[in-house]
């Protein structure tokens, strides 16, 4: 099986790292697979790192090298465009927002090209599927994380994501009268993290929520889009309104309460565990390919 990503991504965010994780799972399952993203991008150095084969993204380099693919398989909005105007092999895309589709003649065309769409949730499917996408080029695929060998020790500080994304509401983090630790390096932090607070406006999964729970860092998140997928409310996390009070009162009650949170985590951990590993994303892929390949 040749499959050839694509990803127009400068930085290494949540889907450039679920990339990464699907190139390593997928080498491993003996699936060839080539990498097309920005020049110089961070992707395109760690994939480098990792032994992939990458290649310069832009739509007359697509055209020749989708030649070699038996699937192209899209990660983004601009790879998706990219497909739908150069691609020689059919292609699949992985949609990770709850974005509503602009009801335009241009996405109807584009959307209405791809065989199957890769949905990081229910939520997102929902969404296509609200847009008129029909149920059978619809395919729920959850993120992946990596199980850390260690779980997190408690002995540290309440953490948030370091992140210039307006949607994560650092404003909001800003008016709490919490101690909170804005960080970059997750897995780091994780380590030794008391709670992982995650404020967003929209969310298609939550990657970095699931990578707290499988250390087993309490997690405080917005009660929006796929969130509601991987936390349920006082059994693997804590749901949360997105202002400022109800995250200061979700923090408030599980810091005085050492019972909810060891429940919370043995019951993330464990559902991170059933559901939510790398391996079993990279697998649930495969089969999708497998379909559109007959």
């Amino acid at each position: 099986m040749r499959i050839l990503h694509i990803d127009s991504g400068e930085t290494l965010r949540g889907g450039q790292l679920q990339v990464l994780r699907l190139l390593d799972g997928l080498k491993a399952e003996g699936v060839e697979v080539r990498l097309m993203t920005a020049a110089g991008s961070a992707l395109a150095h760690a994939a480098e790192a990792r032994g992939i084969e990458t290649r310069n993204l832009g739509w007359r380099a697509l055209r020749s090298e989708s030649r070699w693919a038996e699937l192209v398989h899209c990660h983004d909005a601009h790879a998706h465009t990219l497909a739908w105007l150069a691609s020689r092999a059919p292609y699949v895309v992985s949609r990770r927002v709850v974005f509503p589709v602009k009801k335009t003649w241009f996405s109807a065309k584009k959307y209405a090209s791809a065989r199957l769409f890769l949905c990081v949730s229910q939520a997102v499917a929902d969404v296509l599927r609200a847009a008129g996408i029909p149920g059978e080029r619809l395919a729920v695929v959850y993120d992946g994380v990596d199980l850390p060998a260690a779980m997190s020790d408690r002995t540290g500080s309440m953490v948030a994501l370091d992140s210039a994304d307006p949607g994560k509401c650092r404003a909001l983090l800003n008016q709490l009268p919490l101690k909170i630790d804005f960080v970059t390096d997750l897995p780091r932090a994780f380590r030794s993290a008391r709670l992982f607070l995650y404020p967003t406006a929209s969310e298609g999964l939550g990657s970095a929520a699931l990578l707290a729970m499988a250390y087993g860092v309490p997690v405080i998140a917005s009660n929006t889009g796929g969130l509601r997928e991987i936390i349920e409310d006082c059994q693997t996390g804590l749901l949360a309104g997105t202002t400022p009070h109800e995250f200061q009162q979700a923090a408030g009650k599980l810091e005085s309460d050492p019972a909810l949170i060891g429940r919370i985590v043995q019951q993330a951990r464990a559902l991170v565990e059933q559901r939510f590993t790398a391996q079993r994303m990279v697998r649930r892929t495969i089969e999708c390919y497998r379909q559109v390949l007959g």
